[in-house]
């Protein structure tokens, strides 16, 4: 990636600030997403007045129990309502495996469409996005934060519904059981939501400092995992791993705070509902004393006093779901709202002899402002021509590459390929046309042959395979491996040689027969022996064949049919390499700088 591309946020750590635990406007964006599997939720949400109604008679059955059949001693009659009660219990069990198989099933759709979704988008996104978003960051879009909006529709909303549906169950029983004895329960309910605030509130403060301590530790350690070998070499391992420490220290003493907050919450509900436990074995002892209310009631009251401070108990987890979720839906549809700003066009090019197969005209390139990288440069590439193009670094060469397919778009001026500007060919079709062998070859993990096959039909038989092979000087090194081209290659070719994947790359691009090959830098980091494969196979590929070749070293391109100097943005020079020698100015100068003349 270019250095001056997109700047980045000041605070890389600036999106983990979570917002508030329902947004009416992200939760009807994740209804959409969910529309499609709306039976399942409407299921799984109707399955709570069952659970509700066998919830409440439990309680119901244990006062019928002991003041219709313990208290006269008629164990027969117990019998059966202890059976009532066990088949309930049965009932009850079934119907929430059954809620939780539904809710997670539905969770789980979600997350598989919405990842599906996100990565589709990023593949449409240009290459300035991925200048300014570290990838650690998407990856984060991609599986973390989907995987909360998941537990979301797993365990939170749905959730919520069912604790509504229960309490308000438990009141209207309880009133209309004893409407004296459900008062002296409710009379500590201010208190239970007084604490119940407070302590949301910490947990949100604590919650937000976990999740961005949480981002840090990630990005710290992604880039170290990533630079272990340079690591390594500069035997910072004692550094590092004291940095790694105070990080996952700083988190630990986060996620204490958080555990605490939720803790306290915890307790304080169990306390008050043990309070309220309390408060009813004295009144309600009262009222047995009188007459008014049975020994089977009271115990009945206590049961239904525990099944309403209970979802209470539970609210700080599921405010935490819902919290995290409308804070990861908020990043997700940010991404996904992102509009890529290179669109596909519709030309799929036209067979013209006539014209240059690469014309740049007055083009003018900025990656940041007006920090011109390419000021007024125009140049052309003749059908069949092997055109070089050097300089010092920095002076464009590789933004040239960027712009003739369309990695980035101009800022002023026009790329033409084939007499058609780039901004107007379909983009598969121009990529397909402009074959690029990058300087930074990247290969996947794999077979040989699926990553040879990566931009070509499915259609390519092993034959065409094995020529472009053979054309790159690449299939002499592809046979000798055990598997061959079966042979599995590592994460980023690790088991390669660098020659060995800058031959691979150069076979890959020409799998497709590209109208013009475009080489950056090919020979920019291999060693003497892959060099000479690597100019071998050049001299025989840019034979009649429409390419740009790109170099620092001056001595792989004394061939080329033209060779044109850029500097400062612009073309200087421009001519065969006698020619610029015999000039004497900038490409001799860079020419005796290298051979030390």
């Amino acid at each position: 990636m270019p250095s001056h591309g997109g700047r980045a946020p000041a605070d890389p750590h600036d999106d983990e600030i979570l917002g508030k635990a329902y947004d009416a406007r992200l939760a009807r964006r994740l209804w959409e997403v969910a529309r499609p599997y709306r039976r399942v939720l409407v299921a799984s949400a109707v399955l709570f007045f069952p659970i509700a109604a066998l919830e409440l008679l439990q309680p119901y059955l244990i006062k019928i129990a002991i003041d219709a059949h313990i208290l006269p001693g008629d164990w027969p009659g117990l019998s059966g309502v202890a059976a009532v009660f066990l088949l309930t219990l049965a009932g009850l069990y079934a119907l929430r495996m059954l809620q939780s198989y539904l809710m997670n099933l539905t969770g789980q759709r979600v997350l598989h469409d919405l990842r599906l979704r996100l990565f589709a988008h990023t593949q449409t996104l240009d290459a300035a996005f991925f200048d300014r978003n570290p990838v650690g960051r998407l990856m984060t879009r991609i599986l973390n934060d989907v995987e909360a909006v998941s537990d979301m529709f797993g365990s939170g909303v749905v959730a919520i519904l069912g604790d509504v549906v229960t309490l308000a169950g438990v009141v209207v029983v309880m009133l209309a059981m004893n409407w004296r004895l459900a008062l002296v329960t409710f009379a500590l309910v201010p208190a239970l939501f007084t604490a119940a605030a407070y302590f949301r509130r910490q947990s949100r403060i604590a919650y937000r400092g976990l999740r961005s301590r949480l981002a840090r530790l990630n990005a710290f350690l992604q880039e170290s995992l990533q630079g272990m070998t340079v690591i390594q070499l500069s035997a910072r391992e004692p550094q590092e791993r004291l940095r790694f420490e105070a990080l996952s220290a700083d988190f630990r003493r986060a996620q204490f705070r958080s555990t605490t907050y939720d803790a306290s919450l915890y307790a304080v509900v169990e306390a008050i509902g043990s309070a309220a436990v309390a408060l009813l074995l004295w009144y309600g002892g009262g009222q047995i004393w009188q007459g008014v209310l049975s020994f089977g009631g009271l115990v009945a009251f206590i049961e239904y006093t525990n099944r309403f401070f209970l979802p209470i108990r539970d609210l700080g987890a599921k405010y935490a779901v819902m919290q995290a979720a409308m804070a990861s839906s908020e990043r997700i549809f940010g991404l996904l709202d992102l509009e890529p700003t290179i669109r596909s066009g519709r030309a799929r090019g036209r067979a013209d002899g006539r014209c240059p197969i690469v014309d740049v005209t007055n083009v003018w390139f900025a990656y940041t402002g007006e920090e011109w990288v390419l000021s007024d440069c125009s140049f052309e590439v003749r059908r069949g021509e092997c055109v070089a193009l050097v300089g010092v670094t920095g002076a464009g060469k590789s933004t040239v590459t960027r712009l003739l397919n369309r990695s980035y778009d101009v800022t002023r001026g026009r790329v033409l390929v084939e007499g058609t500007d780039v901004r107007e060919w379909e983009l598969d079709a121009l990529r397909r046309r402009v074959g690029l062998v990058p300087q930074d070859v990247f290969l996947f993990s794999g077979s040989v042959e699926a990553n040879l096959r990566l931009a070509a039909d499915g259609a390519v038989t092993k034959d065409a395979l094995a020529r472009a092979a053979t054309l790159a000087n690449a299939r002499g090194f592809i046979e000798s491996l055990p598997a061959g081209f079966d042979h599995p290659i590592r994460e980023r070719g690790a088991n390669l040689s660098q020659g060995q994947r800058q031959l691979l790359a150069i076979a890959r691009a020409l799998v497709y027969n590209p109208a013009v090959l475009v080489l950056d830098e090919a020979t920019s980091s291999v060693d003497p022996e892959s060099e000479a494969l690597i100019q071998e196979a050049m001299g025989r590929l840019l034979t009649g064949r429409t390419s740009l070749v790109i170099a620092h070293r001056l001595s792989t391109v004394q061939r080329a049919d033209r060779i044109l100097v850029l500097h400062k943005g612009r073309v200087r020079e421009e001519g065969t390499h006698a020619q610029l020698l015999r000039r004497g100015g900038i490409y001799s100068h860079l020419y005796e700088l290298q051979c030390g003349r």
